[in-house]
């Protein structure tokens, strides 16, 4: 997802090569853990005029391989807080992220109505 997808002339092109497994570093950035950096971005973004029942589909594989990222979290966050605005990121399609950040903003100000008199309370005792 984070890269630009690969034509096969240029992984034909590159030698097989043993990649070594290296230890998570706590100052790598969360993306370079990322499933998705293996797979086409096609995968996860979609093409213009797609019909439904393909789009459904795509999006659908591509939350499988969500479901096994170990930084699926970070990525879910990191496209709230962005907002990233196309795609699966997180394993939450575009409508499925706009949902959670509505949610996010009610309960933010369900929050604050309910932190309110506790305040005034407050200054009033004051």
């Amino acid at each position: 997802m984070l890269q630009p997808p690969r034509s096969s002339l240029q992984v034909a092109a590159v030698p097989a090569q043993r990649v070594p497994v290296r230890n998570r570093d706590q100052d790598a950035p969360w993306h370079t853990e990322a499933v998705c950096r293996r797979d086409e971005a096609g995968l996860f973004f979609a093409p213009s005029k797609e019909p439904t029942a393909a789009r459904l589909s795509r999006e659908e594989a591509a939350k499988r391989v969500c479901g096994r990222c170990p930084v699926l979290a970070q990525c879910r966050e990191h496209a709230l807080l962005q907002p990233e605005p196309y795609g699966v990121w997180g394993g939450l399609t575009a409508a499925e992220r706009r949902v959670v950040l509505a949610r996010r903003r009610r309960r933010d100000l369900e929050l604050k109505k309910t932190a309110r008199p506790t305040t005034d309370r407050i200054a009033a005792a004051g």
